[in-house]
């Protein structure tokens, strides 16, 4: 591996919310912990069109992901203001960078993404590295291959945590040569082909467990029973909450020994409702996404919280609805026995990494890169799809034959970042 080297980390800084700053704040200090090197952010200052009614930046947490590192993080690329897309160039070109690595999550990004690093490869010797969470967007409009295809399409190498991102790859530039690597070398003697590194998704370790966390007074404060399931994260529609409250529902009714925890903020629904400019963008998002989305599935209404009373689980569910601050996460994964992901289709999630740093084994659907991670009995159980039958069975079997965290701290072992950005740097 080389030393001596520079390396930008673009994605949304520590000052956002959620799981990909989280993971480009993770890689971050995963270069930065390698010797002879120097490690930047360059973050976005608003990652989306202003029309989209959502708060994005964290507002409440106090604990500073970077602090004791000399990571620098300069927020400047605004979405709305295209000028800032040749400044951001011209800024990550000034720090003589070897590698430059791109968090692509959203198609809806592939203006700004693409603009940058069109920019950058004029001005800058650099690899330009797109690290894919997705290809193939959840939530498919009529224009984002066109957006994927010029956010990622001048990229010198690739980064993918599933076989189901390469496919999509190959997909989207059919004319194209790729070469899988599992090991991040690039060095490849067809040099027609670009590199794709398949790579894992690493174990987060920005979230620590507290020892002197008191786990049974907590469980106690919040009625919580002996054992428990976890649901953390974004309340979003294909995340399956709706169906996971319902599996819990039969098991509750076989079972006076179990809570459902459901910790994480509906997704629409982080802005002030009374608001004139909240609903002017409510209405005008609305119209756009009539206009762009393949399908005509809406979110905004998408509330699973009210099956608690639907259903008669009050005081079995119990739910902090709420974005959790970064200093307060470990509580909810300490006070949990599994962690519920049911979700009717997935990119390699966060929270499932998130999970196996606490030593927590998961349950999942068979959708997405979750049949290539999860081994049953090792790290968690699988259920069926969009089967509420299947998914309260599993449930179950969590129950009657629970995995032992040594299992998944055996698991976790190779997952480490320092693995991930070594390979990066090859």
């Amino acid at each position: 591996m080389a030393k001596n080297k520079t390396i930008v980390c673009f994605g949304a800084g520590p000052a956002f919310k959620g799981g990909m700053s989280n993971y480009n704040t993770s890689l971050a200090k995963a270069f930065h912990k390698i010797e002879g090197t120097k490690v930047h952010i360059v973050s976005w200052l608003h990652q989306y069109p202003s029309i989209v009614p959502r708060e994005f930046k964290d507002k409440v947490s106090q604990l500073d992901f970077l602090e004791g590192t000399d990571i620098s993080c300069k927020y400047i690329t605004n979405y709305n203001n295209p000028f800032s897309y040749g400044e951001t160039a011209k800024y990550i070109a000034s720090l003589k960078p070897d590698i430059v690595v791109f968090q692509w999550s959203i198609a809806i990004q592939g203006l700004p993404i693409g603009s940058v690093v069109k920019k950058l490869k004029k001005i800058c010797k650099c690899e330009v590295i797109i690290d894919l969470h997705f290809v193939i967007q959840k939530e498919r409009s009529l224009i984002d291959n066109a957006f994927t295809r010029m956010g990622i399409g001048r990229a010198d190498s690739y980064i993918v945590h599933a076989e189901n991102t390469l496919r999509e790859l190959k997909q989207l530039f059919p004319k194209r040569k790729f070469i899988k690597t599992m090991s991040g070398e690039r060095d490849l003697t067809d040099k027609t082909a670009q590199p794709v590194l398949k790579l894992f998704h690493p174990i987060y370790d920005l979230y620590q467990p507290d020892p002197s966390f008191d786990v049974q007074a907590f469980k106690d404060k919040n009625g919580l029973k002996k054992n428990v399931f976890l649901f953390f994260g974004f309340i979003r529609k294909y995340k399956g909450l709706h169906n996971a409250i319902k599996a819990f529902n039969l098991v509750a009714k076989q079972r006076d020994d179990v809570s459902f925890l459901v910790c994480g903020e509906l997704f629409w629904n982080t802005l002030e409702s009374n608001s004139i400019i909240t609903k002017l963008k409510k209405v005008t998002f609305g119209l756009a996404k009539k206009i762009l989305l393949g399908s005509k599935e809406d979110e905004k209404d998408y509330n699973p919280i009210a099956l608690i009373d639907e259903l008669g689980l009050q005081g079995k569910v119990v739910t902090f609805c709420e974005f959790i601050p970064n200093e307060d996460v470990h509580k909810y994964f300490q006070a949990a026995d599994s962690v519920v992901l049911y979700y009717s289709r997935a990119t390699p999630s966060g929270i499932e990494s998130l999970s196996y740093n606490f030593s927590i084994p998961v349950l999942a659907t068979n959708v997405g890169h979750f049949p290539e991670t999860i081994q049953s009995g090792q790290n968690g159980y699988m259920a069926e799809s969009e089967n509420i039958e299947s998914m309260a069975e599993t449930m179950i079997k969590m129950l009657e034959e629970p995995i032992p965290s040594e299992n998944v701290d055996k698991f976790k072992e190779n997952l480490s970042w320092e693995t991930y950005a070594k390979a990066i740097l090859k």
